[in-house]
């Protein structure tokens, strides 16, 4: 699945392959508790946490691996060191295999990205 055409994250969530459901609904809740303020929202077909109108996170259940999508290009630059061991494109965080999801590096990031607004790459 690259996009989606659920109206929601819920029956986005219940698109995706099963394998994928509980690492996707623990992304889903890391954002929620981390992004507080931020509207969670479709956009482009994934769930996308936006502040003031404009999203700064994403996810998504791609054909081989699940991204996170960190749009803060201050944020992935104060991060810089704990994303170069990592499966890294200009926005997008790959996690290749399940079991190789960082949730306490995507967290850290989450917590970046709430403290305080910044610009969008």
């Amino acid at each position: 699945m690259v996009r989606s055409g659920a109206e929601d994250v819920d029956g986005y969530l219940a698109e995706v392959p099963e394998d994928r459901r509980d690492a996707l609904s623990r992304l889903r809740r890391l954002c929620r508790a981390e992004l507080e303020g931020f509207d969670e929202v479709m956009a482009y077909g994934m769930p996308a946490y936006e502040r003031a109108g404009v999203a700064e996170i994403a996810f998504a259940s791609q054909k081989q691996y699940i991204s996170f999508y960190l749009m803060r290009s201050d944020v992935r630059e104060a991060f810089e060191e704990r994303l170069s061991g990592q499966d890294m494109g200009k926005g997008c965080l790959r996690f290749r295999k399940l079991g190789s999801i960082d949730f306490d590096l995507v967290r850290d990031l989450l917590k970046a990205t709430a403290a305080s607004p910044g610009e969008i790459c």
